[in-house]
């Protein structure tokens, strides 16, 4: 089929029903599991006991993913030792395939594939397309009947065909979007290790979203709180700069315009050191115009925040032994060598030998500058979400 010119509506279909199913492929783009709900769509129209969707094929070491519906029948199972042996398993990309194009009724009925798995499932007849995305492998769809249905028809592999596009585009959408996902999560956690409260806000200042260390920040209720859905300072002078600079902020966000940074410090009831804030404007596009569209961008961090790299990436790092990883961490956090000491419970002319080790080895002279190596790492990126 070319993809270019795509073929009209299927003869057998109404507009609305080849609308319906085409509605079902894409909304699979946003949601895998509406994955069984669109193979059950599928499995009706072609009148099939199973519909399904081969995702990863097994191997000897992966039991592979299969995506069935099957009405009220029960699912199928997702491994087989002869799936391997099954006929389908090597087919040309987007070639719609039934049992009858590759093997007689005799010989179908006959194939240890059939005998052990399909027979067992109620399974006969088969079609079959392998869709290929370059770069994401290989997705088989699976539409089955079994022996007293009739085989698959003419128009059964037409409207196959007619669809073919549009699964191949659903599962190029559905691959990209959880891409920028998983992308998205790794920043998210990065942000976070790294002890900044990330704020996304709208073109009103209403919070459209933010991360886990943005939540810790407004749980402690200390210098910033949460009121109406947007950012509001415990102390009134700072709640002004706050809104004037967010406003200020959000006045840079238009197309065209240089994106300009503001900052300011928070003040904290607990006397602790002062919120640094910054502001960023995220410019629109022509195609993200409207109401609730991210519009500013607000980035808060806490300047006494105890650092708790991983000891073992930090000893990677380092070449530490984990006795000296541990002295390195308490030092890191702001304490004295008589403190750490203390708190790891070591002698301190223990801690002085570590430390003069932990000087060799990271080839720095003085404690502030061990401190700024390590807070300065990429051992914090390391901690689990």
């Amino acid at each position: 089929m070319n993809q270019d010119n795509p073929l009209p509506v299927p003869p057998q279909l109404s507009i609305e029903c080849f609308s319906h199913l085409v509605g079902a492929i894409y909304d699979t783009a946003q949601d895998a599991d509406s994955w069984s709900a669109c193979l059950e769509q599928l499995r009706r129209k072609f009148a099939g006991n199973y519909c399904s969707l081969i995702v990863r094929r097994a191997s000897a070491a992966d039991m592979g993913y299969v995506i069935s519906a099957s009405g009220d029948l029960r699912v199928l199972s997702r491994h087989h030792p002869t799936v391997g042996l099954s006929p389908f398993s090597s087919m040309r990309p987007e070639r719609v395939v039934t049992t009858s194009d590759l093997l007689s009724p005799d010989e179908w009925r006959a194939s240890l594939y059939y005998r052990d798995w399909c027979e067992p499932h109620g399974i006969f007849h088969v079609m079959a397309v392998d869709i290929d995305l370059p770069g994401l492998g290989i997705y088989g769809l699976r539409i089955t009947r079994p022996p007293e249905a009739p085989a698959f028809s003419a128009a059964d592999r037409s409207l196959c065909e007619y669809l073919i596009p549009h699964l191949r585009r659903a599962l190029s959408l559905y691959a990209a979007i959880n891409h920028d996902r998983q992308v998205d999560s790794m920043y998210r956690h990065a942000m976070g290790q790294l002890m900044v409260g990330v704020f996304v806000l709208d073109e009103n200042g209403v919070i459209l979203e933010r991360n886990a260390m943005a939540n810790d920040i407004i749980a402690r209720g200390d210098g910033i709180t949460i009121s109406s859905n947007k950012l509001c300072a415990s102390y009134p002078a700072d709640n002004r700069k706050l809104y004037q600079m967010i406003q200020k902020v959000l006045s840079q966000g238009e197309p065209g315009k240089t994106s300009m940074v503001e900052a300011m410090s928070l003040s904290r009831p607990s006397g602790r050191v002062a919120w640094g804030v910054v502001a960023q404007a995220i410019h629109s596009t022509e195609w993200t115009e409207g109401k609730r569209r991210p519009s500013v961008a607000v980035f808060m961090r806490d300047a006494e925040s105890r650092s708790e790299p991983p000891a073992r990436l930090a000893q990677q790092l380092f070449q530490l032994t984990p006795a000296e990883t541990a002295l390195a961490i308490q030092l890191a956090n702001g304490l004295s060598l008589d403190e750490a000491s203390e708190a790891l419970n070591i002698r301190r002319n223990t801690a002085r030998a570590h430390l003069r080790s932990i000087f060799s080895k990271t080839g720095v002279r003085r404690q502030t500058e061990l401190v700024r190596i390590f807070l300065n790492s990429v051992a914090l990126l390391g901690n689990q979400p």
